[in-house]
């Protein structure tokens, strides 16, 4: 059945604010203690890709998802337009270097989508040679899960009213003068062909599902990527790893 972003909301009118935020901060905590065992254990790794339109709360959503996790056991990574040594690559190859080495829960905060999403509504790219990477980007992923590495795709949802106010706020406030680019109005203007390639991109890319996460609430946002990664981390069989020692096991015998 064919996935309409439309159909999902922004908003949930149903989650409690109060009860919502306590319950993200228990599972944040239990984030980073299977995180830290993940890390130490060397057998599994975590690649959470966040996708969704200008000012949707990808680095929001990255810093609170992060909050308790051991830093040495991650990596984030932002992927913008490319450079020209990537161009002379092909489209995957800056991706593929810098997926998650085994213990590693690495943030993708956009990703390989970018490489259809914007040539794809800004034409620059023949639409032929576009279309074909549906599927290279579906064996890619295939890829990186048969090296036990667990992808999880997000899709931030946020309503054109909410990603206005958010574009406002870069104006007026001086902490986030940083972030403002006059180029995110132009894309705004073609909000809405960016969520039809999006919706393209969840129901063909989909050989690994998307997650559609209401994003026009931080509290929402954290708290339904939260509960999908604590869910992914509980299932995986982690385990401190045993105690490897040569000297100790002399000290025994001497000890006999």
């Amino acid at each position: 059945m064919k996935i309409k972003i439309s159909d999902y909301p922004t908003f949930n009118k149903e989650w409690d604010k109060d009860k919502t935020i306590k319950k993200t901060k228990k599972m944040l905590k239990r984030i980073g203690e299977l995180q830290h065992k993940m890390y130490a254990q060397n057998k599994y790794s975590l690649l959470i890709i966040l996708q969704g339109t200008d000012a949707s709360g990808k680095d929001g959503v990255t810093k609170g998802l992060l909050k308790y996790c051991n830093p040495i056991g991650l990596e984030v990574d932002s992927f913008k337009k490319p450079s020209e040594e990537e161009y002379a690559h092909d489209f995957l190859w800056r991706i593929h270097k810098l997926v998650p080495r085994k213990g590693i829960t690495h943030v993708f905060i956009r990703s390989h989508y970018e490489d259809i999403l914007v040539p794809s509504v800004e034409k620059y790219i023949a639409p032929e040679i576009v279309e074909q990477r549906y599927e290279l980007i579906n064996n890619f992923e295939k890829t990186i899960e048969h090296n036990d590495t667990k992808v999880l795709k997000f899709f931030l949802n946020v309503s054109k009213e909410a990603q206005k106010e958010r574009l406002m706020e870069r104006i007026e406030l001086k902490e986030k003068h940083w972030k403002h680019k006059d180029g995110d109005w132009d894309t705004r203007e073609k909000f809405d062909e960016y969520l039809a390639v999006y919706e393209k991109i969840i129901n063909t890319c989909n050989t690994i599902p998307w997650h559609i996460v209401p994003s026009d609430k931080n509290w929402q946002k954290l708290y339904a990527v939260a509960e999908v990664v604590l869910k992914t981390l509980e299932v995986l069989d982690l385990k401190w790893p045993e105690l490897i020692t040569e000297r100790f096991k002399t000290q025994e015998k001497d000890k006999k």
